[in-house]
C-alpha cells in the first residue's frame, strides 16, 4: 500500500469530478452501513411505510433487486473507469511492462486485504474469498489485459464473462449442485467447497468475480469514452443508450423466466441490469457535475472518494472488531444517564461513529495523505 502526499486537484481540467463524486458517494453509503445506521433505522420504522424504504438498504434475500444490491457493482464499475484514466496517464511515461507490473502488484494487494478482512475470527483463522476486494483483484487484472484492445474485443470479453458462468451453472450437473439458481445447491456453492472447503450460509459465491468482471470492463470502456474527443452530447448519447439497453436485457431475461436476477450468485441478468444502472448513474453525475458544472457541496464525498481504500479497510477491520463497538459503549452509556430513548440513542450513536470516521478522512485530507494500492 502506498501513501501519496500530493493533493488531488478538484477541477475538471485535472480530474473527472463526477467520478470522484460517484466513488465518494459509494463509500459514504458503505460507511453508514458499517455504523449499523440502516439496521437501527429499520428497527425504528418497523411496522410503518418507512420500513419498506429501509428494506432497500439491505441485500435482497435471493431473487430480486434492491438498491443496496447496486453498491458493489458501482464500486467495481468505478474502479474500471478510474483505471482508464490512470493507465492513460501512466502510458505517457511508462512502458506496458512497467504498467502491468503495477497493476499486478495492485491486484495482489487487493487480494491480500480482501482475504485478511475475513481471515481473523473469534474461533481462529479462516480463508475466505467472498470480500469485494478479492473480487476486484480478479476483475482489475482481467480489465487491464484487454484495455488496449478495440472496443469490439472488450465488449466480446465482457459478454464471455457473462456466458461462461451461465454455462457452468446450467450444464455441469454435479450431484447435489445441479440446481442453477437454487441457494446452497448451485455450481458456485460447489466451487466454494473446492476452493475453501465451505459454503457461505447467505449464498455468496467466490466465482462471482467472473461475471462481475463485466462491471469493471464496462467501467473502463465508459472511462475511455469520457477520455475521447467526442462531444459532450455524443458521450451522453452513448452512455444513455448503453445503460438503457443493459437494463432492458437484464430485466428482460428475468421477466421472461430465462435467467433470474440474483445478486448473491451474480447471474448474467443481474450483471446486465446492475451494469445498466451503473452507467446511467455515471451519465447523470457526469452531466450534472462536469457538463453543467454543479460542483458545490461535494466536499464530503470527495474526501471519502480520495481515501476509499483506507476507509473501507478501516470500517471492515478496525471498525467491525473494535472502534464501532467502543464508540457505542460510550454513547449508549452517556444517553442512558439522561434516560434517552434506546432506538434514538442507537441512531445517534451510528451518526457519531460516522462523524468520527469522516473526521479522520478530513485529517488525512488536510495532511495531504492519500492511501493507494
Amino acid at each position: 500500500m502506498n501513501v501519496v502526499t500530493a493533493s488531488p486537484l478538484l477541477n475538471t481540467n485535472k480530474r473527472l469530478v463526477s467520478l470522484d463524486f460517484v466513488r465518494g458517494l459509494t463509500m459514504v453509503l458503505l460507511t453508514l452501513e458499517s455504523t449499523e445506521l440502516y439496521a437501527h433505522l429499520h428497527h425504528a420504522l418497523e411496522g410503518t411505510a418507512g420500513e419498506h424504504v429501509m428494506n432497500q438498504f439491505f441485500h435482497h434475500p435471493w431473487h430480486g433487486l434492491h438498491l443496496w444490491d447496486l453498491v458493489q457493482p458501482v464500486f467495481m464499475f468505478v474502479a474500471g473507469t478510474a483505471m482508464a484514466f490512470s493507465i492513460k496517464k501512466q502510458r505517457e511515461h511508462a512502458t506496458w511492462g512497467h504498467t502491468f507490473t503495477k497493476v499486478l502488484k495492485r491486484s495482489g494487494w487487493l487480494f491480500f486485504w480482501g482475504v485478511l478482512d475475513y481471515a481473523v475470527r473469534k474461533n481462529g483463522l479462516s480463508f475466505e474469498l467472498w470480500d469485494v476486494l478479492t473480487q476486484l483483484a480478479f476483475t482489475t487484472l482481467v480489465t487491464f489485459l484487454i484495455i488496449d484492445f478495440p472496443v469490439s474485443i472488450q465488449l466480446g470479453v465482457s459478454i464471455l464473462c457473462l456466458l461462461l458462468p451461465e454455462f457452468l451453472y446450467r450444464y455441469t450437473h454435479i450431484p447435489n449442485f445441479d440446481q442453477p439458481f437454487t441457494d446452497q445447491h448451485n455450481f458456485g456453492n460447489y466451487m466454494d467447497l473446492v476452493l475453501m472447503n465451505k459454503i457461505n450460509k447467505d449464498g455468496w459465491v467466490a466465482i462471482n468475480c467472473i461475471s462481475t468482471s463485466a462491471h469493471t470492463i464496462w467501467g473502463m470502456m465508459a472511462g475511455q469514452l469520457l477520455l475521447s474527443n467526442k462531444t459532450y452530447s455524443e458521450k451522453m448519447k452513448y452512455l444513455l443508450i448503453t445503460g438503457i439497453t443493459l437494463l432492458i436485457l437484464g430485466f428482460g431475461l428475468d421477466g421472461s423466466g430465462i435467467t433470474p436476477i440474483i445478486k448473491r450468485i451474480a447471474t448474467s441478468s443481474f450483471v446486465l441490469a446492475s451494469g445498466g444502472w451503473c452507467i446511467l448513474f455515471l451519465a447523470v453525475s457526469y452531466w450534472w457535475i462536469d457538463i453543467r458544472q454543479h460542483q458545490k457541496n461535494l466536499f464530503l464525498f470527495m474526501i471519502f472518494g480520495m481515501n476509499s481504500i483506507f476507509i473501507y479497510l478501516f470500517f471492515e477491520i478496525v471498525g467491525a472488531r473494535w472502534f464501532t463497538g467502543y464508540v457505542f459503549d460510550i454513547t449508549n452509556g452517556l444517553f442512558a444517564i439522561i434516560h434517552f430513548p434506546k432506538i434514538a440513542a442507537e441512531i445517534l450513536g451510528s451518526l457519531v461513529v460516522f462523524a468520527l470516521e469522516a473526521g479522520m478522512l478530513y485529517f488525512l485530507y488536510r495532511k495531504k495523505i492519500f492511501f493507494k494500492l
